[in-house]
């Protein structure tokens, strides 16, 4: 049995098909001259261009597949062959340090790659693999050698693999591909993303999946939970057969709940918003029961391109996902990245600790060109539909006094060139500092909405880096200062007239859903694939069960015995729905 992480739900039992394409092992040439230096630079050319080419190429089949997520990962990777920095450095490392192509492909690409090593973000820290991807693509063209394709697969199979690329999927018989499972990987990989685009089962991050397995094994793929079980006994098989199951009967069961309310059985309602990465998304989340999009994160508009968006670039982007999901509302973020994770475009010194560092607002507010650039285009999108506007990671009042000045004076120049824009439109800010959360009462007199990021302020509060292995087990949702500190922002919020909503991944698991009700969030915002279940579960505990399962948790002392509470209570009421989320 191997622990991974689950990223598109759902229980497959198959056999495997091991797609471990060869690894490229190239010795270093030595140049010894210009006319060989100038002939490997005319080579790394040409192999570009047959990249780019073959690219498009899978792009082409990638559209008249109509996998819009496949497209948008393939543009990105396009972009990364355009990119100058990568090019010209790649040109550089054969000129002087006068080795072939390929060793300066690979060593340019292993140097730009560990510029991502120390990066927190899950959604960031896996776009190295695009960087990768390419490198790995433009060498087979300069040695031309052809990696493995998975076209051969004929039979229900299971592909193992140590990560999959959109190029890899795109040709696939999603009639006999009924599961992804991969070493790397994390919940916004490629192959994550592609999973969910197919609706078939996936584990990622098994870390030796391809060691462990054979081709041809029989395996168990739980992508709810993110076990993967190689050579099964019949006993295991038995067993998750009829787990299996109960789990297609209750997918069926949740779609019964697309059109219902999200409301408890006494009245109680809560609006039930989608989290979005990624632009393509959005069309879909609607489809999941989704009353619009309570973050929509902005970050991918900075990543792998030559230059900066322009402001008419970002208010085409933000101006679509508005008029496409309207007239349900859309909460848009703005830019929540470090000076670390720019690559090319800005000159910063490098951090110890980026997480605690130059990020998010902060460097919105040092660098304020980008700023005013995102936040007018913002601003003129918000007059095609209801648009709010949420600012990452603020610790304190004055950064709210800055926004607000900044805000105003854009306000005030689209106004004198008759450009037309909500004045009124909303702004929020995220509560994922403890700082933020201790003086709630005091931001909640300065905007129209809190957002709390469970994510970060779980991580900041109990001082737990989620993404080190050695210390993740600490990390609990469910911890009594997190609860207290939850708590805190959402009286806060009530006292003075705002709501809050939570975007963070607490908001999408059923079992804390009571704890949220009975503290009075307003919104919750999550993964599309979770809201069904959530919206099961909130029309049946009514609001006064849930006040009291408060009651019960704010005298419990540790983590473990909340869990052990609300395990216990909530398996009482939905045997089958917690017996299949394991």
């Amino acid at each position: 049995l191997l622990k991974g992480t689950g990223v598109s739900p759902g229980i497959i039992i198959g056999k495997a098909f091991l797609f471990v394409p060869d690894a490229i092992e190239t010795p270093v040439i030595s140049l010894a001259g210009k006319p060989e230096i100038n002939g490997e630079i005319e080579r790394f050319k040409q192999a570009l261009a047959r990249s780019r080419e073959s690219l498009r190429t899978v792009k082409k089949e990638v559209e008249r597949k109509k996998q819009k997520e496949a497209r948008y990962i393939i543009d990105a990777q396009l972009l990364i062959l355009e990119d100058k920095l990568l090019v010209d450095n790649i040109i550089k490392t054969i000129r002087e340090k006068k080795i072939d192509a390929a060793s300066a492909v690979k060593e340019t690409v292993r140097n730009l790659s560990r510029g991502f090593d120390d990066v927190s973000d899950e959604y960031l820290k896996e776009r190295k693999t695009d960087l990768d991807y390419i490198g790995e693509r433009i060498v087979r063209n300069i040695l031309g050698t052809k990696r493995q394709e998975l076209s051969a697969i004929h039979e229900p199979s299971i592909i193992v693999a140590h990560d999959l690329s959109p190029a890899d999927t795109a040709n696939l018989d999603t009639s006999v591909v009924i599961g992804f499972v991969t070493n790397t990987g994390g919940k916004t990989s490629h192959t994550a993303i592609m999973a969910r685009a197919l609706e078939i089962p996936s584990v990622v991050g098994l870390e030796k999946v391809t060691k462990e397995v054979k081709n041809g094994d029989v395996i168990i793929v739980d992508g709810t939970i993110g076990v993967v079980i190689i050579r099964p006994t019949a006993e295991t098989l038995r067993s998750y057969s009829e787990k299996k199951q109960m789990y297609e009967q209750l997918k069926q069961e949740l779609f019964q709940y697309k059109d219902l309310p999200a409301e408890t059985p006494d009245g109680y309602h809560i609006r039930l918003l989608a989290n979005v990465e990624l632009v393509e998304e959005v069309a879909s989340i609607l489809e999941h029961g989704a009353e619009g999009i309570g973050l929509y994160r902005t970050e991918f508009l900075y990543l792998n391109r030559k230059e900066l968006p322009s402001e008419e670039e970002q208010f085409g982007i933000y101006k679509k996902v508005i008029k496409t999901i309207a007239p349900h509302p859309v909460t848009i973020r703005t830019l929540d990245l470090g000076g670390d994770k720019f690559l090319s475009h800005l000159d910063l010194v490098e951090e110890m600790n980026p997480v605690l560092g130059l990020r998010a607002i902060r460097l919105c507010l040092k660098e304020v060109n980008i700023f005013k650039t995102q936040l007018r285009a913002l601003l003129r999108a918000s007059a095609f539909g209801e648009l709010k506007i949420l600012f990452p990671m603020i610790s304190g009042m004055q950064e709210i006094y800055q926004i607000k000045e900044i805000l105003n004076d854009l306000k005030h120049d689209l106004k004198s060139a008759g450009i037309p824009f909500n004045p009124r439109v909303q702004i929020g800010i995220m509560i994922e500092i403890p700082s933020a959360a201790t003086i709630a009462d005091l931001l909640a007199r300065e905007v129209d909405f809190f957002s709390i990021g469970t994510n970060d302020l779980i991580q900041y509060t109990l001082a737990i880096d989620r993404v080190n292995e050695h210390v993740s087990y600490l990390y609990n949702p469910l911890h009594p200062s997190v609860i207290r500190l939850i708590k805190n922002v959402i009286e806060s919020a009530h006292s003075n007239g705002i709501e809050v909503v939570m975007c963070g991944e607490m908001a999408g698991e059923p079992l804390y859903l009571p704890i949220l009700l009975g503290m009075g969030i307003d919104e919750l915002s999550m993964n599309p694939l979770c809201i069904l279940k959530i919206k099961k579960v909130m029309r049946s505990i009514s609001y006064r069960e849930s006040r009291d399962f408060v009651k019960t948790v704010d005298c419990l002392k540790t983590a473990e015995e909340i869990e052990a509470f609300m395990k216990l209570e909530m398996k009482k009421r939905f045997p089958a729905t917690f017996e299949v989320n394991g």
